[in-house]
């Protein structure tokens, strides 16, 4: 079973940047395509963005422009840059296995709160 470890949220100003992290284990990143997701107190878990195996990203609308997904193969690290960052964004972040969450099979980290306030 993977094992997917979030980390880097904390409180950050309006227009602020922050990166997060996921580190891997039991999941070879390169493998298969990865997603950060977010959750807001009181909603539902939402995608934010993707990367594929080969590479290739995706955005939620609300995003596209201000973050960035990216992966280290080396390390088996998966990154969310974000930047400009809004009060909306202010959730829970969390990453897993894009395929395995659309086939409703993944098994959820802790994530890492972002707060956005000033």
């Amino acid at each position: 079973q993977a094992q997917l470890v979030e980390s880097g949220g904390g409180l950050v100003q309006p227009g602020g940047s922050l990166t997060l992290s996921c580190v891997g284990s039991g999941i070879d990143f390169r493998q298969n395509a990865m997603a950060w997701y977010r959750q807001a107190a009181g909603k539902q878990r939402q995608w934010v963005a993707g990367i594929t195996a080969r590479g290739s990203t995706e955005y939620t609308d609300s995003v596209r422009g201000r973050f960035t997904v990216s992966r280290d193969d080396a390390k088996n690290i998966l990154a969310l840059q974000m930047n400009k960052i809004e009060p909306d964004d202010t959730a829970v972040y969390y990453c897993n296995d894009w395929r395995a969450v659309l086939a409703n099979t993944a098994h959820w980290g802790q994530g890492t709160q972002v707060t956005v306030s000033s």
